[in-house]
């Protein structure tokens, strides 16, 4: 059974990332199945900090950018979602390649979620392990 309640492609998604900082830092939607979002990142001077590693914040970016998406995939009409916290483990260091990330549910509520993000490198090792709350803007809510 899949989780999303949205019709979607893969070239729709990463079209929305156009002008963003989603497409700065080259993050393009590779891969979704029924309960998974996935994406990749170069690691290059883009999102490398200044000793040659990809930062942390750059991992941050990709795992916040996986769970709002696939967040939104989850709702229906002009509901909105918006990061609430973001936390990040940082594993082992990338010099170089691309980094993928797989971002899963752990909850899907009514007015919040909560995702998994995991972040790997070529050799398909664990290089970040994240998890994201979001939450949910209902369109009648008032601002």
């Amino acid at each position: 059974m899949t989780i999303w309640k949205r019709e979607f492609t893969l070239e729709q998604l990463n079209q929305r990332s156009q002008d963003t900082l989603v497409a700065h830092l080259g993050i393009v939607f590779t891969a979704v199945d029924k309960q998974t979002l996935t994406a990749t990142m170069p690691v290059d001077a883009r999102t490398r900090q200044p000793f040659g590693l990809l930062h942390g914040g750059a991992s941050a970016v990709l795992a916040e950018t996986l769970g709002s998406m696939a967040g939104y995939l989850c709702t229906e009409g002009d509901d909105r979602i918006v990061g609430l916290e973001i936390n990040a483990n940082h594993l082992r260091s990338v010099r170089e390649g691309e980094v993928r990330g797989v971002c899963r549910a752990l909850h899907l509520g009514r007015r919040h979620q909560v995702w998994q993000i995991e972040v790997y490198d070529l050799q398909q090792r664990l290089c970040c392990s994240s998890r994201l709350t979001t939450t949910v803007i209902s369109a009648s809510a008032k601002e």
